[in-house]
């Protein structure tokens, strides 16, 4: 995994390989990052299931704020670490280690308020759904902030919340799907 565009292009990015990751492959991070690109610059951004950290990476090299970076998985946050300081971010990145669920409250009891959040849990699980109902009851999306989610299953996305898709498109077995 690279580094697409931005600051950091070209830069090898840590953690391909990760136990219980499914990287977003570079092709599909650069069409993504092609449709939210004017979302991005000065973005306060939250990656939720960050596995390498690889989008949070990316929007800072194309000129995200500050990202939040949580996974659940302890190698995860070494892999993120590891990415972090060797691209000099460190004071760009907080990493944490919660699950999905304690991340989001510990971010609404922090105030915190995001410009653009990436959900891309593992596939065949509910995480989707539960995650946009807690971002959704937690009023922790700003207002003209998007969700970008990772799917291979359209129907896990509700549509009994106050955001709504703006833009899905398919990449093989799995969607990129942008809410607002």
């Amino acid at each position: 995994m690279k580094v697409i565009s931005g600051l950091l292009k070209g830069r090898e990015i840590e953690g391909f390989f990760l136990k219980g990751t499914r990287p977003t492959m570079d092709r599909v991070k650069e069409s993504l990052f092609a449709i939210i690109q004017e979302d991005i610059k000065e973005s306060v951004v939250l990656d939720l299931f960050s596995g390498s950290g690889n989008l949070a990476i990316e929007a800072l090299s194309q000129g995200a704020k500050f990202c939040y970076c949580n996974d659940k998985s302890r190698e995860a946050v070494r892999v993120i670490l590891r990415n972090v300081e060797k691209f000099d971010i460190c004071n760009q990145v907080e990493i944490m280690n919660y699950s999905f669920e304690k991340c989001l409250l510990y971010l609404k009891n922090k105030g915190l308020l995001f410009d653009v959040i990436f959900l891309d849990p593992p596939y065949d699980t509910d995480y989707v759904e539960k995650s946009l109902k807690l971002i959704d009851s937690n009023q922790l999306l700003r207002d003209g902030g998007i969700i970008v989610c990772e799917t291979n299953d359209l129907a896990r996305i509700p549509d009994n919340l106050s955001f709504s898709i703006v833009k899905n498109k398919k990449y093989g077995d799995k969607y990129i799907v942008i809410l607002k």
